[in-house]
């Protein structure tokens, strides 16, 4: 973009100074040649001015370098043209004016040159330089035929002639020379290197009609007076235009980058015929001396034109072998690039073939022989699809059909992507890609590239193997199950599928008696039994950890879907697993859930699942169909563990102390902590909440917040000399819970309470469930001094072993039993039996449950020590402990 310093000069200061030239030569009354050239210093003049000007209003370089080149020249031509009619009278052949014209033309060519917008190096150079040879010879060729040939009898001799033509000759020579580099030319520069082309062929023209008028003496032509001129003035104005075409909001070439990229094909023919000029004017030159020769030979010496066509020919015939030379050596760069390209393709395992667009095979390398095991030679000649799956085939021959329609300049080049089965020799068919393009020998030929994928293929198929089927059991897996149910329930008729959900139960001890490997051992035993218990149309899959999935696809009536499930429940459990050198008897807990017309099948899947749950939930080997409140009571426990949560934090909870009493005395000795929920005012029972505490493990940090209150409040009451003790229930979470011993420790510390006066009572089921751990922790609580009892006595497993290998202190008999006391006399003697072996075994025997003043006294009479209940004192808070406090000790306080 050309930047000009000062836009104020306006055009018509140009027009002015031609007019004034042009006046002052024509209204003087002078002769014509004397007109001629004042006219042409005058328009010199102005195109001197006009260039300075542009050169200082110049940003850019490189163009302003050019213009001083154009401005120097002018304003040496216009030197030379002025004293030239004072040296027309000296004696030399060559005058001082005829040397500054040379020079200012031979500036004005350089300054043509440095517009041009690509430089040519190597032999791009010398391509131009033979073509300016050619154009100048075949220019000089015509000139010689119309004009200088007839001029030379009157030239006065070989020496004259040659001297006059000196200067036109150059002329040409100069203009020939640029032109190759100036007419590509088509920004920036390029419409000033085009007016000063124009400039230097006005110039020649002039130079060659003066030359003229000296050698014949003759009057000169008013073409060789006022061509200058008009030359000068058109090239004065051409800075003038540009700058209003580079003005703001002119529209020009420069502002619209698109110009170039639209002229397309245009600007591509435009390009040819320029490439082509040289020849055109050979040919030109070679019509007009065949003509003359006809018409009765070539004016002047014959040697002139022979010579100069001679050197033509033998510039041509140079360019001729230089291009056979470059089209050799191309050539063998393409066949090396081939061969390359060939070897590393080859290299690769991969096939290289040329076929033609019907599919007939020109040449194909040796690695077909490797891979596929076919000789080349056997198959050159042949078809391709004489190879090539059949079903494959005819999407095969539609793209290479396309390819041979296909024009070169459409978009992908010509390369097509195909992906097809070809038969090797061992008769197997193998997964193929390959690439087939325009091959340079010709557009009748394919270049086709061949790799086989076996190999991609297989892995790919093992990977979307993987993907969906697990790898324990081999059967599908989750994601698969998933997106088979999706599919089955979106076709018609899909609401008459079923989903069955099985558990193994207690798989987990499994894992933790013979190890993880052995578990994975007992889940492909199972899956075997289950495989084979399921229909053929059914999709048994593994959902996760001990947990299988089959969906029913057609499950007919309901009754189908749970005959299923019950097979399914006695495959499980109709023999032992033998697992790691013993048998392993398994139980399964199994859910089915129906599709119908609004079910998704996530929510079909989550209701097989709760039904799952519930038959879990429930125990033993069960079929558990699902039904809506199932769901609800999943979304209630749910919300109840989110509940629980914030009311530990937003300290919801309180505790209420139930006493427990010596039944001879009625003295107080003991409090039982119970826990109580007052949500949003409202009281939420034990029953309620418990069960999803122990579920979602918060009722071990509830549990602590119990122990720590409490043993603080009890310690407060036995600051007061007030021998009370406390009592706790304690669930499986909490005794598993890491560094739960140290917890117990860390809040008799804080509160003061004696570990004597604490005791933590067990239900008898904890003691068969993962005994041997339970046992560890709870004689670990022992040996902090903390008594132990168990709770509900007499309604669980627990053996007589059991009480010895634990130092239990208390047993407290259920009280399903105290309430039959005087009613049942099984109950009554049952009763009777375990208090005697709580006295036999020195442990403290508690009664809960007593209700009615009977069962007082009859558990009076049986010997029973201890004992708690409605009748003796009901759950209170701790003021309504401190009321029991005796008297004496209240005064203390």
């Amino acid at each position: 973009m050309i930047r000009w310093r000062d836009p104020r000069v306006p055009p018509a200061v140009v027009a002015g100074f031609g007019a004034v030239g042009l006046a002052a030569a024509l209204v003087g009354g002078a002769s014509a040649a004397v007109a001629g050239a004042v006219a042409g210093v005058a328009a010199a003049a102005v195109a001197v001015v006009s260039l300075v000007m542009a050169v200082l209003r110049i940003a850019d370089r490189r163009e302003a370098r050019a213009w001083r080149w154009l401005a120097g020249g002018a304003a040496t031509w216009l030197a030379g043209a002025g004293v030239r009619p004072i040296a027309d009278g000296t004696p030399f052949a060559v005058s001082f004016a005829d040397l500054l014209v040379l020079a200012g033309t031979a500036m004005l060519a350089i300054g043509t040159g440095l517009c041009a917008v690509r430089p040519a190096y190597g032999r791009a150079s010398l391509r131009d330089a033979s073509d300016a040879y050619v154009s100048a010879a075949s220019i000089f060729l015509v000139g010689w035929v119309a004009l200088l040939g007839p001029a030379y009898h009157d030239s006065g001799g070989p020496g004259v002639f040659a001297v006059s033509l000196a200067s036109p000759v150059l002329c040409l020579a100069f203009a020939c020379a640029v032109g190759p580099a100036v007419l590509p030319a088509r920004k920036s520069a390029g419409p000033v290197g085009l007016a000063a082309l124009g400039l230097l062929a006005a110039l020649t023209a002039t130079e060659t009609a003066g030359a003229l008028t000296r050698m014949t003496g003759d009057d000169p032509s008013p073409l060789g007076l006022w061509l200058a001129p008009v030359a000068f003035l058109l090239f004065a104005a051409v800075p003038w235009c540009r700058r209003m075409a580079h003005a703001p909001g002119a529209s020009g070439e420069e502002d619209d980058p698109d110009v170039d990229g639209g002229a397309g094909a245009g600007a591509q023919a435009a390009s040819s015929l320029i490439a082509a000029v040289p020849l055109i004017l050979v040919l030109v030159a070679t019509v007009a001396l065949v003509l003359r020769m006809l018409g009765g030979g070539v004016a002047g010496p014959l040697a002139v034109p022979a010579l100069v066509a001679a050197s033509v020919v033998a510039v041509l015939v140079v360019r001729l072998f230089v291009m056979l030379a470059d089209a050799g050596r191309m050539r063998r760069l393409m066949d090396l690039g081939e061969r390359q390209l060939h070897d590393l393709a080859e290299s690769t395992g991969d096939v290289v073939l040329l076929c033609d667009h019907d599919g007939v095979v020109r040449e194909i390398g040796e690695g077909v022989e490797v891979t596929y095991g076919y000789r080349p030679e056997d198959m050159v000649g042949g078809s391709i699809f004489d190879y090539i799956h059949p079903e494959d085939v005819p999407g095969i021959q539609m793209a290479l059909r396309a390819m041979s329609l296909e024009d070169e300049r459409a978009e992908g080049g010509g390369t097509c992507m195909i992906g097809c089965r070809v038969r090797a020799a061992d008769g197997t068919w193998r997964p193929t890609e390959s690439v087939a393009t325009r091959h340079s020998r010709g557009e009748d030929l394919l270049l086709v590239t061949t790799r086989d994928v076996s190999g991609q293929e297989a892995l790919r198929n093992q990977v979307a193997h993987l993907t969906f089927h697990d790898g324990v059991t081999g059967l599908p897996n989750r994601s698969y199950f998933e997106e088979r149910t999706r599919e089955v329930l979106a076709r018609p008729g899909g609401h008459s599928v079923a989903v069955v959900f099985l558990d193994l139960d207690g798989f987990t001890a499994v894992n933790d008696s013979v190890g993880h490997a052995s578990g994975d051992y007992l889940l492909g035993q199972a899956a075997r039994r289950l495989r084979a218990a399921v229909r053929a149309d059914d999709t048994l899959a593994r959902w996760g950890g001990d947990e299988f999935a089959v969906l029913l696809e057609v499950a007919g009536d309901a009754q189908t879907a749970v005959d299923l499930a019950e097979r399914l429940v006695r495959a499980v459990s109709a023999e032992p697993f033998r697992v790691a050198d013993r048998d392993i008897a398994m139980t399964a807990s199994v859910g089915v859930a129906f599709a119908d017309e609004e079910v998704s099948s996530a929510d079909l899947i989550r209701n097989a699942d709760v039904a799952m749950a519930r038959a879990k939930d429930i125990g033993g080997p069960r079929v558990e169909v699902f039904a809506a409140h199932m769901h609800a009571d999943v979304v209630r426990r749910l919300e109840l563990a989110a509940d629980l949560q914030r009311a530990l934090l937003e300290d919801q909870f309180a505790i209420e102390y139930q006493p427990m009493v010596d039944l001879a005395t009625s003295r107080v000795t003991a409090v039982e902590a119970l826990v109580r929920w007052w949500r949003e005012g409202a009281f939420v029972p034990p029953e309620r909440f418990l069960g999803p505490a122990e579920d979602t493990g918060l009722i071990v940090p509830l549990g602590e917040w119990i122990l720590r209150r409490a043993c603080r409040e009890v310690a407060a009451w036995r600051a007061s000399s007030w021998d009370i003790g406390l009592s706790l229930n304690l669930s499986a979470r909490q005794i598993m819970a890491p560094r739960f011993v140290e917890t117990v420790e860390s809040a008799l510390a804080e509160s003061g309470l004696p570990p004597s006066a604490l005791s933590l009572e067990v239900i008898e089921e904890m003691l068969v469930e993962d005994a041997e751990e339970t046992l560890t922790r709870l004689s670990e609580l022992r040996e902090l001094g903390v008594r132990l009892a168990i709770d509900d006595f007499g309604t669980g497993y627990a053996s007589l072993a059991l009480l010895r290998q634990l130092p239990v202190d208390m047993i407290k008999i259920d009280p399903s039993f105290v309430s039959g006391l005087g009613a049942d006399e099984t109950l009554t003697l049952l009763t009777r039996t375990i208090v005697r072996l709580g006295h036999d075994l020195g442990l403290i025997v508690v009664a809960e449950g007593i209700e009615r003043p009977e069962q007082l006294d009859l558990l009076r009479e049986m010997g029973c020590t201890r004992g708690q209940g409605f009748l003796v004192a009901r759950p209170m808070d701790a003021r309504g402990i401190d009321d029991l406090m005796p008297a004496g000790l209240h005064s203390a306080v």
